[in-house]
């Protein structure tokens, strides 16, 4: 490599985040729990909205109306009255209600468990890449997470007149559209996954884990959990990609990383790409895909351009 060689971008070399413990990792890999019948499609069963009492500690001014202390825009809010509100914003809101973990204290989240028998009704595993698809339509703050005011407005952007997308049964339908888009799409399929780096990083940390990057880079990189297929019958590009970083590189994953891992992924898909002729050691990509590449062809360079990695 040239000694005047501009200063590569490389987020692994500065040591920006403590690595931290293992357990952190966003994505459990595991199998959703059945379904409950306290968990159906709004259209099976009424409402079960609950509305947020004040405390028995609350201190109002006397003769003044309690107010709901909710965020977000009024349309909504828990128990919202506004008669403006459209049959879809309502339906929507009610099914939003059966899924609440915690009525009372959070009226306008779903937490951990309702968000995974929501998935469970949809059909969605935690650990395929529709699951980060519906988190990047949802604007999921984290994974296991809902909001009300993003879950109505992610759903409504999706329904048409004729097909609003307002009980589990027809969000199941969508979902399957974003199984083909996923494969179909690759600017789609680049959006969830730049999308996943903000799921994937601890609350708090700039950056991924390794064991947690490396599970995500599995799931979206192979077409066994509805992403991408990366390896090939020449080069099992997942594979080394994944061996080589957790044995070279060993540090927490930054954002600049992570988007250009995509970027790789799309270049050695293209025609001819896998050659890596396009590929300039000059160019902007950071020091650890620079090694990677280098790596690749000592490799191939070796076994004489016939490497078997299986």
């Amino acid at each position: 490599m040239p000694g005047n060689k501009k200063r590569k971008r490389d987020q692994v070399q500065t040591p920006l985040d403590p690595a931290p413990p293992a357990k952190q990792a966003k994505i459990p890999i595991s199998r959703t729990k059945p379904p409950s019948p306290s968990h159906q499609d709004s259209s099976a069963r009424p409402s079960q909205t609950s509305t947020m009492r004040d405390g028995p500690h609350t201190r109002r001014a006397k003769g003044k109306p309690r107010k709901r202390m909710a965020k977000g825009n009024g349309f909504y809010q828990s128990g919202s009255g506004n008669a403006t509100v459209s049959p879809i914003q309502q339906n929507l809101s009610k099914l939003f209600d059966q899924y609440r973990d915690n009525p009372e204290d959070s009226p306008d989240s779903i937490g951990i468990d309702g968000a995974q028998q929501y998935l469970t009704d949809l059909g969605v595993e935690l650990d395929e890449v529709a699951h980060l698809g519906i988190c990047d339509l949802l604007q999921c703050p984290s994974i296991g997470e809902f909001e009300r005011e993003t879950f109505i407005s992610g759903w409504r952007g999706v329904s048409t007149g004729d097909k609003p997308y307002d009980t589990t049964s027809r969000q199941a339908q969508y979902v399957e559209l974003i199984r083909r888009k996923l494969v179909a799409d690759p600017a789609f399929f680049k959006q969830v996954y730049r999308n996943a780096f903000k799921l994937a990083k601890p609350d708090g940390q700039r950056s991924v884990p390794v064991e947690s990057a490396v599970d995500f880079w599995t799931m979206f990189f192979s077409s066994e959990k509805g992403g991408i297929e990366w390896n090939t019958a020449s080069t099992k590009w997942l594979d080394l990609w994944t061996e080589f970083y957790q044995s070279h590189c060993k540090r927490p994953v930054n954002k600049d990383l992570w988007n250009m891992v995509g970027e790789l992924v799309a270049k050695t898909r293209e025609a001819n790409g896998e050659t890596l002729e396009w590929w300039n050691e000059n160019g902007a990509w950071p020091m650890a895909i620079d090694d990677f590449v280098s790596h690749v062809k000592e490799q191939r360079k070796t076994a004489g351009d016939s490497m078997d990695t299986s």
